[in-house]
């Protein structure tokens, strides 16, 4: 199987708008066909997900999987008894589904994305959005998904906590007054998510069943080896360490409740101070983003240690605390008017799956859409140019560019 048939040919025109899943009734809907590319331990979890949105009453089913290494391809077919495809282009030609959920290493999130939506199909697409090289092919994705008017909900599944909803209406609604700054981060001990990724085959070698070629994507061409393909987090080639696996959770939720748009400029500071090893991506990155007239926002971390922050948006008029538990507190500044609120965090896994698949039916705005996922990789990816640059990247938003100074 050839790299182009995997990922499509991203010069290829949109297709026309995808159509809503034809219901049987009001009251009994057409069960809506998914299929899922990347059948790897993220695509296996949100299949489980989706069984279990099944489970509860969500009229959906797994009909169709897809993956570039046969051994992961024929276990998740035969569990799901989905049916099994090498290539997204024949899973997609068939017409047999009507969205699609792409969980596959970030560099081939876009191409996969892409092919679906000129394919008429929706997307669920794991975060990041793409790839930290990929900045022009995010802008072309962007385009596309508006003229076609797919409905693509990023897999940044923390925003479907009812809480931030409750932010941003308390935030929109002046209850803090105008907000001056917020922090966020992301701490943890381990690089379990990078050199814990465990490598099925140690003998395991490209060619039948194993498309290397496809899995390198639109990167830099490189000699094979286990640990690229199977560890594939610990590569700058197909990943970016702490900015693009683990900060779309918390910049995400937070510019859901700020909705303040496009970045004016990024500076990112970090590197690779204690793990290493083979790996290249920074273990420890903190992150400064100014947004025009404010706020000023904060996205900190390291791995090398479990010692975190809660996330705070700051106002003129009050504070809005998000505790590790991810409870939430309403504070009006001293002597000023309202009173403090606390909520409590709920499950939303499958809540983001199941928003997904009702927005697909009515042809209504998901949580993450299309617009939130491009201001978040925006900002991602300007911090990842500043972070390996070592200069400060700015936003034109005129022409919708980046610059570094």
């Amino acid at each position: 199987m050839k790299r182009r048939n995997f990922l499509g040919t991203i010069g290829a025109g949109a297709a026309p708008m995808a159509a809503p899943a034809q219901s049987t009734s009001a009251a009994s809907p057409k069960p809506l066909s998914i299929g899922l590319i990347g059948c790897g331990g993220r695509g296996s979890y949100l299949a489980q997900e989706t069984l279990a949105v099944k489970a509860a009453g969500n009229p959906v089913d797994l009909k169709a999987v897809c993956d570039i290494y046969q051994p992961r391809l024929e276990r998740l077919s035969t569990r799901l008894k989905a049916k099994p495809f090498s290539s997204a282009a024949a899973m997609l030609g068939e017409g047999a589904v009507d969205a699609v959920i792409v969980a596959t290493p970030d560099r081939t999130h876009l191409p996969l994305a892409l092919q679906a939506i000129r394919a008429g199909k929706d997307v669920y697409c794991e975060k990041p959005l793409s790839h930290w090289s990929q900045f022009d092919l995010l802008k072309q994705f962007v385009a596309e998904a508006r003229k076609s008017k797919a409905v693509v909900q990023v897999g940044a599944q923390w925003v479907s906590d009812p809480i931030w909803t409750t932010a941003a209406q308390r935030i929109k609604q002046g209850a803090i007054g105008k907000v001056v700054h917020a922090q966020t981060g992301y701490f943890r001990y381990g690089d379990g998510g990078e050199r814990g990724m465990p490598v099925e085959d140690p003998n395991a070698q490209p060619g039948r069943g194993l498309d290397w070629l496809a899995f390198q994507g639109d990167g830099q061409a490189r000699p094979f080896s286990v640990s690229r393909f199977f560890q594939w987090r610990m590569y700058m080639d197909y990943a970016g360490g702490p900015i693009m696996d683990l900060y779309p959770h918390p910049l995400t939720r937070l510019l859901k409740a700020l909705n303040v748009g496009m970045p004016e400029r990024v500076v990112a500071v970090g590197g690779r101070y204690l793990f290493d090893g083979g790996r290249e991506v920074p273990d420890t990155v903190d992150v400064l983003i100014e947004y025009p007239g404010g706020p000023s926002v904060s996205v900190l971390g390291t791995q090398g240690n479990a010692s975190g922050l809660d996330t705070v948006i700051r106002g003129s008029e009050g504070t809005v605390t998000f505790d590790k538990s991810f409870g939430m507190t309403f504070t009006p500044r001293p002597g000023g008017e309202g009173a403090s609120m606390t909520l409590n965090s709920q499950p939303f896994v499958q809540d983001h799956l199941s928003d997904w698949l009702h927005c697909i039916r009515t042809r209504q705005t998901p949580r993450c859409d299309i617009e939130l996922g491009y201001t978040v990789q925006v900002a991602l990816i300007m911090a990842m140019r500043s972070l390996t640059g070592r200069k400060v990247a700015f936003w034109n938003s005129s022409r919708e560019t980046i610059t570094m100074g």
